[in-house]
């Protein structure tokens, strides 16, 4: 199997960092590009760091993309010019811009997770199918924890839990999203999903779905410890998309949860 030929943007964020960490140790993978939105007089591992344009991503198979959504589009525009796949684990997307996502996705393979741990893409099952066998009579409600860095809120991991209770329930998310607290140390339950989020010192990621009866409370959740375990789930779909039609997927399906 040749080596899949890997551009990663936010190459020095957190997740950039890791990711290109993550690489070195998988032997399927050869870091051709780095970028970042603004110039960089730098190199890691021998790469100079370059801004997203098309001469930067020509060499490359496939980008893993962790940054904000506004760099992101600018990236897919560019991947869709020169047919490159693309692997994304930005959070915060408007409906917009969701809807963008999926009329590039028409032309290349995207793969788009709000968390790319296994995991939580397991939480987000189980939390489908708690949710439709626990039926009406249960309220729910969703915490999260991240470090004080992270700028958005809820979490992208969060809202991916909030669909999978509206799947269960057969409704729009959209239409069942409640209040979105910050740094609340408690918040209730109501008919909508409201979600609250804490921001506090270096935590990777902790989230919690609760269920309650108002006799009776089930409780899903799930802790993270390393940030590696993000970036190999993104080097795997990164793996598993390469033999992809162009389309819109999930780790779900990388999982065969699907199935």
């Amino acid at each position: 199997m040749k080596k899949i030929k890997l551009a990663v943007t936010g190459c020095m964020g957190r997740m950039g960092q890791q990711i290109i960490k993550s690489a070195k140790l998988d032997q399927n993978f050869k870091l051709v590009s780095l970028t970042e939105n603004k110039k960089v007089d730098k190199k890691i591992n021998g790469i100079q760091i370059n801004l997203n344009t098309e001469k930067t991503f020509k060499n490359s198979n496939l980008i893993i993309d962790f940054t904000v959504p506004k760099c992101t589009l600018q990236i897919l525009k560019i991947a869709h010019k020169l047919k490159k796949r693309v692997v994304i684990g930005t959070t915060g997307f408007t409906e917009k811009e969701e809807d963008l996502i999926i009329k590039f996705s028409k032309k290349i393979p995207i793969l788009k997770a709000g968390n790319m741990s296994l995991g939580i893409n397991l939480l987000m099952y189980l939390t489908e199918i708690a949710s439709s066998s626990l039926g009406k009579n249960f309220l729910s409600k969703i915490n999260e924890v991240h470090h004080k860095h992270k700028k958005d809120y809820p979490s992208g991991t969060a809202l991916m839990l909030g669909k999978g209770i509206a799947l269960g329930k057969n409704k729009n998310f959209s239409n069942i999203i409640g209040k979105k607290y910050l740094n609340k140390k408690t918040f209730p339950y109501k008919n909508k999903i409201n979600f609250n989020s804490i921001r506090k010192g270096e935590i990777i990621g902790e989230h919690e779905v609760k269920f309650s009866s108002g006799k009776e409370i089930i409780t899903l959740n799930h802790e993270a410890f390393d940030r590696a375990l993000y970036s190999e789930g993104a080097l795997t779909a990164a793996k598993w998309l390469m033999k992809k039609k162009p389309g819109l997927y999930s780790m779900r399906e990388v999982l065969k949860l699907n199935e």
